[in-house]
């Protein structure tokens, strides 16, 4: 959706939502079709333009090196989650507007939350803001196990019938107030959210499993925030380290 020296600004959409409401429910590997991108691979030398782009960026920024990010940021095509009106910014290292007032965030910070959330196979991610659900896409390269929440109705609905559309019918998707997270009973083992909280919302954190890793935005509505990598210990404690400054757009819904 800013840094020390360079400020790379990352319009994230604000909390989020999506259709496929109820309980939380456990993935099963087996039921989960896979993604049906195109074959052969649409603008792939764009892709990979793109991610030689990233994986430049030094200095104040952090660099990207999981390999595991790479490659899902390589596979999954971006241009996919775009408006047709959009498409052809679709690579550039910057936001692209999605409509509702939204934006796609930037491949630089999609690619910079998912190496910080360390997300392996078979863990259960929460993504807070949906948006166009690229972030949720290359989550569900990593682990079988992903959910997402939209509060923008229309743009979680539209979003929903999209990954249907490219076979991600395993991504668990609602609309609703994601400073709520999914819902009272559920954890999880990693949380991104895309858009700023004044502060980390407490449910989020006890839906947080201990062991667990929270990445966030937090700061003032339309100012400068700092990125947090959130950590639970294994007996329940909070440690939170601020990496680097950022610019989203606010978090709406409670709190």
């Amino acid at each position: 959706m800013r840094r020390l020296t360079h400020i790379i600004i990352l319009l994230l959409l604000p909390v989020s939502s999506f259709t496929v409401a109820g309980p939380l429910q456990k993935a099963d590997p087996a039921a989960i079709r896979r993604p049906s991108y195109p074959a052969p691979p649409e603008r792939q030398e764009e892709r990979d333009a793109m991610v030689h782009t990233f994986r430049q960026y030094s200095g104040a920024t952090i660099a990207v090196t999981d390999q595991g990010v790479i490659q899902a940021m390589r596979h999954v095509p971006r241009h996919l989650f775009v408006p047709a009106p959009e498409r052809a910014n679709a690579y550039r290292d910057a936001p692209v507007p999605i409509g509702f007032g939204q934006t796609i965030s930037q491949p630089y910070i999609v690619a910079l939350m998912t190496q910080l959330a360390d997300v392996r196979p078979g863990m259960k991610v929460l993504e807070v803001g949906t948006g166009s659900g690229y972030q949720a896409a290359i989550l569900y390269e990593l682990t079988d196990q992903v959910y997402t929440i939209e509060i923008i109705a229309p743009l979680a609905e539209r979003t929903h019938r999209l990954l249907e559309d490219l076979g991600l019918v395993g991504i668990q998707a609602k609309e609703g107030d994601g400073y709520y997270g999914w819902s009272p009973g559920a954890t999880f083992d990693r949380i991104l959210v895309t858009a700023a909280a004044e502060h980390i919302p407490s449910p989020l954190l006890r839906q947080l499993k201990p062991g667990g890793r929270m990445v966030i935005p937090v700061g003032p509505k339309w100012g400068n925030q700092e990125l947090l990598l959130v950590t639970k210990s294994a007996r329940g404690g909070i440690a939170t380290r601020a990496l680097l400054p950022v610019r989203f757009v606010p978090l709406t819904g409670g709190g």
